[in-house]
């Protein structure tokens, strides 16, 4: 069956209807336009994007080094960033993949995939969204939706705290879900493009682990309010086995601490526990780092020094690892 037949039947299957429930009513085994394949990108700040694009305060930002402009002039990496920007040298927006993101600063930010949907304002900086969405994208006919749900500073342990670890549930857990329908509840109206046809939730992606270094109750229980959290979002979201991935704490590189080498451990056991066998990924990132010297932001190592190189290959690792779930 050609890819028009392929449309022309979902089309059939699906009808015009516009589903706002959290779960999708069409079959996931659609191709052609609809119905939009839903991620959500959930996390900390590191979600939420702290990778330099270009050098718009140059008092900061170590005269460039790390930017995302002064990589992509780099001739030995060049190639594998190109589809970044046109041949203007105008930064790409795609029209099959979307971003939603709820932000405090600048209210929520919408559109087509490209720069800029971070927490600051303007298009100075990108997250592991960026890379992610052109690999999903490229992957899939459908139309893609990145919902993103992240805030800095925010543990697992309180913050983004499942119903099924017991105690208070935390606020940005309860938010996250909120967000979620929000965003799918406003399809129609934030993206023009959207065909009608319906939505799937296809892939949850998690990176975050920070905060909860620094609380020994948090680091102690950190895989296993992991685990919780996959299965609460589940769900949450009534897909019993959607694909999660999982993106290690890998901040500084290989070499770390104590209580940093604690989370990765429990995030990879999360992720290797038997029930999610085929359906959770984790994946390293310690191969991503970049030296504070040749970085944006020197004093952050909490951001990955802002080096958008980390934030890109970051984004591409999840999102082939979210590929290799899909295609099973």
């Amino acid at each position: 069956m050609n890819l028009a037949s392929k449309r022309l039947a979902n089309l059939t299957i699906c009808g015009p209807v516009i589903l706002f429930a959290m779960a999708a009513q069409c079959p996931a085994d659609q191709s052609g336009k609809g119905p939009v394949k839903v991620f959500i990108l959930a996390g900390q700040s590191n979600m939420e994007g702290q990778g330099v694009v270009d050098l718009d305060h140059e008092q900061y930002y170590n005269g460039g080094r790390g930017t995302l402009e002064r990589v992509m002039r780099d001739p030995a990496k060049a190639p594998r960033y190109k589809h970044l920007k046109d041949k203007a040298g105008d930064w790409v927006v795609r029209d099959d993949v979307w971003v939603w993101y709820k932000t405090d600063r600048d209210g929520i930010k919408k559109g087509g995939l490209g720069i800029g949907y971070t927490v600051y304002s303007g298009k100075h900086h990108m997250g592991p969204e960026l890379q992610l969405g052109h690999v999903l994208g490229n992957h899939l006919d459908n139309q893609v939706l990145l919902i993103k749900t992240a805030w800095g500073g925010k543990s697992l342990y309180k913050d983004f705290r499942p119903p099924s670890a017991g105690g208070e549930v935390g606020l940005y857990y309860t938010k996250m879900l909120g967000e979620i329908q929000e965003a799918l509840s406003r399809l129609a109206e934030d993206f023009p493009d959207y065909d009608k046809r319906g939505h799937e939730i296809a892939g949850f992606v998690w990176f975050q682990g920070w905060n909860d270094m620094f609380n020994e109750q948090a680091l102690a229980g950190y895989e296993q309010n992991l685990v919780y959290l996959v299965k609460d979002v589940r769900k949450a979201l009534k897909r019993p086995q959607l694909p999660v991935v999982i993106g290690e704490l890998g901040n500084g590189g290989e070499k770390a601490g104590r209580n940093m080498l604690a989370i990765r451990k429990a995030q990879a056991a999360a992720a290797a526990r038997a029930e999610f066998s085929g359906t959770v990924r984790f994946v390293k990132t310690t191969d991503f780092a970049r030296p504070a010297e040749d970085s944006p932001n020197k004093g952050h190592g909490h951001h990955w020094f802002g080096n958008a190189e980390s934030y890109f290959l970051i984004g591409d690792a999840l999102g082939k690892a979210m590929q290799e779930l899909l295609d099973k």
